[in-house]
């Protein structure tokens, strides 16, 4: 590799990391390949609590940069590294979710040894537009995923009954489920129910809603032996994930105006038998009080 084992660990770092960043990008781009291709896969998906925990940053490339009410919170790409970082230098955090050029960042920033690396796979439904429907696969595909040597690719699936840009995506989740399982990667499934309100695309979280986007999602595909769900926490989850045997991962959303509760229900969530871990972004890169240490420290204790 090029670039040092140097993390991203204060702001005094950060100019200093993104210059680096930019001259390996601009002279020397083949790096990226290397560093993927010199990175330590992890020995088990697992960290050592035995559950899975991924921190998401695949937001940016749907056009997704709030975080609470900050509405740029994740454009600041040094700082979105810098919190990253820092989240994947604890142990419990044993993966990391993200679209090719926040993982390659990753990957140059030496942060991604031993690490689950989950590619994102459709950012092309971007957000608030009239398309938000069409998700196509603008990012990450089976082969690249593979080649790279990372764990697996994911996909985000808002079936909209009243929109025919469904059926499109639908099949395009469907050939990718059976890409990676042809390659041995897990294939992770976000998906919801969803339908347009005041122009905007609202996912509905009823347990009706979540249980039918389960069945649906989990039938996807020539085999579903490598496919895991990526779920939101709803009311009555115990009826929700008796819809599947699928391996399954609660996913943290939005930052949360109570923390506590959302933390709570996590910890409620991951007794399942279903449920492997947690795939949470924003509301421990950016939580509401801004301490960053504390979220981690409190989400890596449920496990």
């Amino acid at each position: 590799m090029s670039v040092d084992d140097v993390l991203v660990v204060d702001d005094r770092d950060a100019g200093d990391v993104v210059r680096r960043l930019v001259g390996i990008r601009a002279s020397r781009p083949e790096a990226v390949v290397e560093a993927a291709a010199a990175r330590k896969r992890p020995a088990s998906l697992y960290g050592p609590s035995g559950k899975l925990m991924i921190i998401a940053a695949d937001h940016p490339a749907r056009g997704a940069l709030r975080a609470g009410s900050d509405a740029l919170a994740m454009a600041d790409r040094a700082e979105l590294l810098r919190r990253l970082s820092r989240a994947l230098a604890y142990p419990q955090v044993n993966g990391v979710l993200g679209t090719a050029d926040i993982i390659e960042d990753l990957l140059l920033l030496g942060a991604l040894e031993n690490k689950v690396v989950i590619g994102s796979m459709n950012r092309g439904g971007l957000a608030g537009t009239a398309f938000e429907i069409d998700d196509r696969f603008t990012g990450y595909d089976a082969r690249a995923i593979a080649d790279a040597g990372f764990e697996g690719g994911k996909m985000l699936l808002r079936i909209d009954p009243s929109d025919p840009a469904t059926s499109p995506t639908l099949q395009a989740c469907a050939d990718a489920v059976s890409a990676l399982a042809a390659r041995r990667r897990i294939a992770m499934i976000e998906p919801f129910m969803s339908g347009r309100s005041d122009g905007r695309v609202r996912n509905d979280l009823t347990p009706e809603a979540v249980i039918r986007s389960i069945t649906v999602s989990a039938g996807l595909g020539t085999t579903s032996a490598y496919t895991w769900l990526k779920l939101p926490v709803v009311a009555d989850m115990e009826r929700v994930l008796a819809a599947s045997t699928l391996p399954s991962l609660i996913l943290g959303g939005e930052v949360p105006d109570d923390p506590a509760a959302t933390y709570a229900a996590w910890e409620r969530m991951l007794s399942l038998p279903t449920v492997q871990g947690l795939v949470v972004g924003r509301s421990l890169l950016y939580p509401a009080d801004g301490d960053v240490e504390k979220a981690l420290g409190t989400a890596v204790g449920l496990l």
